[in-house]
């Protein structure tokens, strides 16, 4: 399998290959590969005639420098785990940072039209700039046809729809659904930092957003919160951060549920100090 550190040689790889017919997929991630990355890749696959793979641990986006210091850094299990798909048409870009942003290491401001200050950006402060920051770059560098996201950073996946028709930047953004733990824990690259026995009492998360569904078709989204609020409170491993029921387009919280509007539900839990995040859609 080709690995990449110079976007020099990557781009110059893909211009020999490239025709008429060529089609470029890309999988932006951190690394840390699970099966729910390799599910994108997989539909980056089916869909392109040849797919890169970012695995880049991106500081701008990181408000924490202990989540940033403790994100797993896995590069040759991760090209390991690539490899049982294709060891031809997938290329690994592993920059450094320098690589990628030269000497100015700096994020970018955007105006996501108030996406940027619901759930996540409410409490991570500067992450979508920082989000926006390395996908236009990473755009810019590796220039796809098609650009593969999880559903599990909904949030995300809009800012970067958004991101792209700021920016007229020409790549189509693809939303894949969440894979899952086989107790329909979300999975995270974080999950590797969860014990066995935690990781099994996760599944409550899953279950609970899957209440919520059942109980949105009869049930006001303020009672449903209170309830959600009680699964986890004083639980003796989840901190619950945040639950919200969200239009989908904007990402505004309900404030009277409309029949002509998409819904879906967004939480954050803590357990321990491991951040988990999941959502579902309601109708």
């Amino acid at each position: 399998m080709r690995v990449y550190t110079s976007k020099a040689e990557l781009s110059a790889f893909i211009s020999k290959e490239s025709t008429t017919t060529f089609s470029l997929g890309f999988v932006p991630t951190m690394g840390a590969l699970h099966s729910g990355h390799l599910s994108l890749v997989k539909a980056a696959l089916a869909e392109n005639t040849l797919v890169v793979v970012s695995i880049f641990v991106n500081p701008t986006q990181f408000d924490n420098p202990n989540d940033l210091n403790t994100y797993p850094r896995t590069l040759i299990e991760d090209v390991q785990l690539l490899e049982t798909l294709s060891k031809t048409m997938i290329l690994v870009y592993a920059p450094t940072v320098e690589d990628v942003y030269g000497s100015q290491m700096n994020a970018e401001k955007f105006d996501f039209g108030g996406l940027e200050f619901q759930m996540e950006g409410k409490f991570r402060t500067g992450h979508f700039d920082g989000v926006g920051t390395i996908v236009k770059r990473l755009f810019e560098i590796v220039k796809p046809n098609n650009a593969y996201f999880g559903e599990k950073d909904f949030q995300q996946l809009q800012i970067i729809k958004k991101m792209v028709g700021l920016t007229k930047l020409s790549v189509n953004i693809i939303g894949c659904p969440i894979e899952r733990e086989s107790n329909g824990l979300a999975m995270s690259s974080r999950n590797s930092r969860l014990s066995d026995e935690e990781k099994e009492i996760a599944a409550l998360i899953y279950k609970t957003l899957q209440s919520v569904k059942e109980k949105f078709e009869f049930e006001n989204h303020t009672d449903i919160s209170t309830w959600v609020t009680t699964q986890f409170f004083n639980h003796h491993l989840f901190e619950l951060e945040y639950f919200q029921i969200s239009d989908t387009e904007n990402l505004a919280p309900i404030q009277q549920k409309n029949e002509t509007k998409t819904y879906r539900a967004f939480i954050a839990v803590f357990a321990g100090d491991v951040r988990l995040i999941d959502n579902i859609a309601l109708n």
